[in-house]
């Protein structure tokens, strides 16, 4: 390789991978000339001919700072009635779209509801797509979403399924240790995201889910950080597949370095839970699953609201941190990707009617300047949740930061669009979206998944499958329709000693907490409470019972696995799916992907960042029965 070669590469602002390389780090001109387009009527970055680092080289010297700012905010997007532009809410501090696109310039949109009409939504990002290219420099949108393929609700978290195939949480993909189920599951995640416009990915979520308290855990792959490290590697291949292209799905592994060791289990989206705490020296090992995002390709990253304490790190809130994002993970770690921070940093706002502060933990006393000034100095690229460029227009004018900061930034931000070919082609066909998202194929595949992840923690005396039982059966309910059971030929009875079976459908214990926003967190007590207990003990003891609990985190009931005569565990599953394992339509494949511990003691005298450290759990990670008639009498043993 000649030294002039060598020279141009040593200058490159991105390593060789098919694309040019002309342009040197942190340099307002190209390294030999400007590019050009073929086409001399329209701009070089309009040239599809042309090197990716040409054209966006092309675009940043014609932007303005404005323009550049906008790039920096990833908003929320709400469809307006009937698929038309949402023009906004005072009452909910939103701005209209127009406003986003045509005054502010922002042009990274996470999109916010269930999607229940494909072609709609098609429609609705086509709509949305027109817009940003009626703008000065028509610079497409990236429009991202949180998980949308489960049964999650909570809006802090993500969305149900709607039209989309509905698979188990990611705790049931853990559940099954298929690897490349994942991989399967994440490429028709994105031909279906690919359909509506969907282009970027907000997850996977890599956390480790040591302290069994926390409320995110159900977005996780469990408490195993080699098993997640695999299961994350398959989930981002199959979202941006083999080469990231015009066909990919761009990801954003969360939440950097860990957020599974949160104090007392409570989480930072609020006050009371702003602390990571590792009284077990643990802080590495978190690191575990970011180190395999890093090496199969993650494109982005996102760190947690939260701070740690009891570490070498400055106590201050991870996106405010320079020494976790630009020391940890970039210079040590190596990223070189996009880095977007968890939502509202920066701005005081309500959230479905609840009034959250700024995230803004350890550094509460900065004004929104100072705040967005320490983000920008932390190696942060982007504000997530945010709409407030007019701060990084006034912290350049200022001279607080420099433009070529603002540069740096913003160069990743469209190359990305770029690359994911948005300039080329930034339109979808609503026609195909119909066909595509949630169809029959893709459908079955979610539904057979569900069933699979089933886990079975207890049959005493082989009661299930209950295949022999006839239409004189009679039952007694909770957590379900009394129809699907009837469609079935069962009769469904009001009391439990008039049954000859209880089915119950069980959410795991918590506490409810108030507020719009912060009740849909799962957070609190692992136990129920002594009335609850005393309610179920009745049933129990009056008919067989069969339980399946929805473990969205680990649940600490010895009793309902003492006083049953069969439990399972379920990770998102429909009630259909919950009937096919009983009847042994289907049967559960899956094993736990955490520890179930015993009590709230145990975990209050466990260490937050270790894993499998509560005294004597009721099952261990890796428990999982088969049933009696496909591995024998005893069942399969666990791994």
């Amino acid at each position: 390789m000649s030294s002039r070669l060598l020279a141009l590469l040593a200058l490159s602002a991105w390593p060789l991978n098919g694309f040019c390389f002309s342009t040197p780090r942190g340099s307002k001109q190209p390294f030999l000339s400007y590019a050009t387009s073929n086409n001399s009527s329209a701009p070089a970055y309009k040239d599809s001919s042309l090197c990716v680092n040409d054209r966006v080289e092309d675009l940043l010297q014609r932007m303005t700072l404005e323009e550049k700012a906008g790039q920096m905010f990833h908003a929320m997007l709400f469809m307006g009635p009937n698929g038309t532009l949402d023009e906004g809410s005072e009452a909910a501090f939103r701005n209209s779209t127009n406003f986003m696109l045509g005054d502010q310039f922002i042009t990274h949109f996470n999109l916010v509801g269930d999607i229940t009409d494909a072609k709609q939504s098609a429609e609705f990002y086509n709509l949305v797509q027109q817009r940003a290219l009626e703008t000065r420099l028509g610079i497409p949108i990236t429009l991202s979403s949180d998980p949308r393929h489960h049964f999650t609700e909570n809006i802090g978290t993500g969305f149900n399924a709607g039209r989309f195939s509905q698979w188990p949480e990611t705790l049931g993909l853990a559940a099954l240790r298929d690897v490349g189920l994942v991989q399967r599951f994440a490429e028709i995640a994105r031909e279906e995201y690919l359909a509506v416009g969907l282009r970027a990915a907000l997850h996977p979520q890599v956390d480790l889910s040591t302290e069994p308290r926390w409320a995110r855990i159900s977005g996780t792959f469990g408490e195993d950080s080699n098993l997640t490290a695999a299961l994350l590697t398959a989930y981002i291949k199959g979202f941006q597949g083999e080469k990231f292209g015009s066909t990919s799905v761009s990801t954003v592994t969360k939440h950097f370095p860990g957020g599974g060791p949160m104090e007392n289990g409570e989480d930072s989206h609020f006050t009371y839970g702003k602390n990571e705490t590792y009284p077990g020296n643990n802080f590495n090992h978190h690191l575990i699953p970011f180190k395999a995002a890093v090496a199969v390709g993650a494109r982005q990253m996102m760190p947690y609201y939260s701070r740690p304490i009891g570490t070498q790190y400055e106590p201050v809130g991870f996106s405010f941190n320079k020494e976790i994002v630009t020391d940890l993970l970039r210079n040590e770690l190596g990223f070189e990707g996009v880095v977007v921070t968890d939502w509202g940093l920066i701005t005081d706002t309500y959230i479905a009617g609840q009034y959250m502060p700024a995230r803004a933990w350890g550094v509460e006393h900065l004004s929104e300047l100072e705040r967005a000034a320490r983000i920008l100095e932390a190696g942060c690229d982007q504000f997530g949740g945010e709409t407030r460029p007019e701060l990084i227009v006034q912290l350049v004018n200022e001279g607080v930061i420099s433009e070529e900061r603002i540069n740096a930034s913003v160069r990743k931000l469209l190359r990305e669009k770029f690359i994911l070919g948005l300039f080329d082609n930034p339109f979808v066909d609503p026609d195909a979206a119909a066909r595509i998202v949630g169809n029959d194929y893709f459908t079955r595949l979610g539904n057979e998944a569900q069933r699979r992840s089933y886990t079975l923690l207890t049959n005493k005396n082989e009661t299930l499958p209950l295949r022999n039982v006839g239409s004189e059966t009679k039952f007694y309910i909770e957590g379900f329709n009394a129809t699907l059971l009837q469609n079935r030929t069962y009769t469904v009875v009001d009391k439990p000693e008039d049954a000859d079976y209880a089915l119950l459908r069980l959410a795991a214990p918590y506490e409810p907490r108030p507020g719009g926003f912060e009740s849909g967190f799962h957070a609190g007590s692992l136990e129920f409470s002594a009335e609850e207990r005393a309610r179920q003990e009745t049933i129990y003891s009056k008919v067989p019972t069969i339980v399946d609990m929805m473990l969205d985190r680990p649940a600490a009931v010895p009793e309902v696995a003492d006083q049953s005569v069969a439990m399972l565990a379920s990770f998102g599953s429909s009630s259909e799916a919950f009937l096919d394992i009983i009847f042994g339509v289907a049967e559960p494949e899956g094993k736990l992907p955490y520890d179930l511990p015993r009590s709230n003691a145990a975990v209050e005298a466990s260490k937050e960042d270790v894993p499998f450290d509560t005294k004597d759990p009721v099952f261990k990670f890796g428990h999982g029965l088969a049933y009696a008639d496909r591995c024998g009498k005893t069942g399969c043993k666990t791994k």
